[in-house]
């Protein structure tokens, strides 16, 4: 892998006066499918959100290519390469699938390549584009979300929890798609509860606890590393 694309550096949030990032520190390097694991509630979301700046670090910094973010405009840092795939998707169900992928262009032109691009990884996108996002599927809407971050041309993609809710089949296939996305050159850090799903895919995996990575390894190294596993995200051994 190249060097890094993404460094979190001591990282420090709140929620009013709840502390809920404790020095978060973590990488993804270029070309990097990274995995961010933990129980629910210890921070996994806020890590992508203030990545996003939409929640602001009260301490610690956030570089993207060597420059900060912290302090940028949350409406600024898609503009510097980074896509954002919140939990939940949050289309605009009002709107036809083309206008969702439309309304992502940070250029104010779609590429048609890039949309050609999108229906090669999600053919069912292209067969719905005049429906309203609102009637599609929870799997179609995971495709449609997934897509609407290609449309920017990222060089970084945040997903949250992509396969939640999703029947086994379904998960298998967006899991799938997000390695072959990485394939085509571009970093991603994927938040996931499903751990079997990381191993399966990543390169590398962070797990979480009480707002601080507190374990960082390879799909081998947590599958020998029982104890962390069972101690941090309750698998049994």
């Amino acid at each position: 892998m190249g060097r890094d694309m993404l460094a979190m550096n001591g990282v420090c949030c709140y929620y009013g006066q709840g502390q809920v990032l404790h020095g978060t520190t973590l990488e993804v390097r270029e070309g990097e499918l990274v995995g961010l694991v933990g129980r629910n509630g210890v921070g996994k979301t806020t890590t992508l959100k203030a990545i996003m700046g939409m929640i602001p670090a009260r301490a610690g910094s956030i570089a993207f290519r060597g420059e900060e973010l912290t302090g940028v405009p949350a409406y600024r840092v898609p503009r510097r390469g980074i896509s954002y795939v919140p939990q939940g998707r949050h289309l605009f169900p009002k709107l036809t699938v083309k206008e969702n992928l439309e309304i992502a262009c940070v250029t104010g032109e779609t590429d048609p390549s890039k949309l050609e691009e999108i229906y090669g990884f999600f053919p069912r996108v292209k067969e719905r584009l005049s429906q309203k996002a609102g009637t599609l599927s929870g799997g179609e809407q995971q495709m449609v979300a997934i897509g609407r971050a290609l449309v920017a041309k990222p060089d970084l993609i945040l997903l949250d929890e992509p396969t939640e809710g999703l029947m086994p089949l379904l998960v298998q296939t967006i899991a799938e798609t997000v390695q072959a996305i990485n394939e085509r050159g571009i970093s991603i850090l994927l938040v996931e509860q499903n751990l079997k799903t990381l191993k399966e895919i990543c390169h590398r995996i962070y797990i979480m606890e009480k707002g601080a990575i507190v374990y960082e390894g390879t799909p081998s190294e947590i599958d020998g590393a029982m104890d962390v596993q069972e101690r941090y995200l309750s698998v049994k051994v």
